[in-house]
């Protein structure tokens, strides 16, 4: 995941960071960028999924970076005291406004509505593609129980008891899978229909129950939005 701060307060721009890069469980590229002019630079040479940005930039608009942004294909959330412009925000585009004082609660589900935007738009794909001995096997996601990091690899659980080998890491995974796969941990993705109950333990440890009896990790910075996914899965 790439995400862009465009900040001007460098003291906000680290608190934002260091928010967001627990949320990622630290899998995301994160820059900051302090002024209208080089953020709106960053934009045309480099492609996000991100956004987060402040309406006042050293006296200047904030808005002029979406509208010097002919194409877009982040999500952009707000963080502003501006409230007065959350309308013209929505107006533009925008995903979500996030009014400063801010806490984590609230970026965090600022930040889990672009990850589930995302997902939505790539609701179309139904496969995954293995390569094997110089061919390829196409493997459908609704066989798949779970996925499990394996390095610069994934390891896919089937329903069936295999697994299969993917080339491709979970943060690669995690782009691509539609709605319905979810990043409960840094090591797992869970096929939301095979979540049979949540597990919580002392010390603010998670765990999910999988239908056939496996447990896995919760993290913690995950629970509280899966734990929303879940608990609509259910009614």
């Amino acid at each position: 995941m790439k995400v862009l701060i465009i900040e001007d307060e460098a003291r906000i721009a680290r608190r934002i960071e260091r928010m967001t890069n627990d949320f990622f469980e630290g899998n995301a590229s994160i820059s900051i960028i302090d002024s209208l002019k080089k953020g709106i630079d960053f934009l045309e040479k480099e492609a996000i999924n991100i956004l987060l940005l402040d309406l006042n930039l050293n006296g200047r608009d904030g808005f002029e970076v979406l509208s010097s942004i002919t194409s877009r294909s982040f999500q952009t959330i707000v963080v502003s005291a501006n409230t007065e412009n959350a309308l013209r925000a929505f107006e533009l585009g925008v995903l979500d406004f996030v009014p400063k004082p801010f806490d984590r609660e609230r970026l965090f589900i600022a930040l889990s509505r672009a990850v589930t935007v995302k997902k939505e738009n790539n609701s179309s794909i139904r496969y995954l593609s293995i390569r094997k001995s110089g061919s390829i096997k196409l493997i459908e996601l609704d066989q798949v129980f779970y996925i499990q990091g394996a390095g610069i690899y994934s390891e896919i659980h089937l329903l069936d008891g295999t697994k299969e080998l993917h080339d491709k890491g979970l943060d690669t995974l995690e782009k691509i899978l539609p709605l319905g796969f979810e990043r409960i941990h840094k090591s797992y993705i869970v096929n939301i229909i095979q979540a049979d109950r949540i597990l919580v333990s002392s010390g603010s440890r998670y765990h999910l129950q999988l239908k056939n009896g496996e447990v896995l990790p919760i993290g913690r910075s995950r629970y509280k939005g899966f734990r929303e996914l879940f608990e609509k899965k259910v009614d």
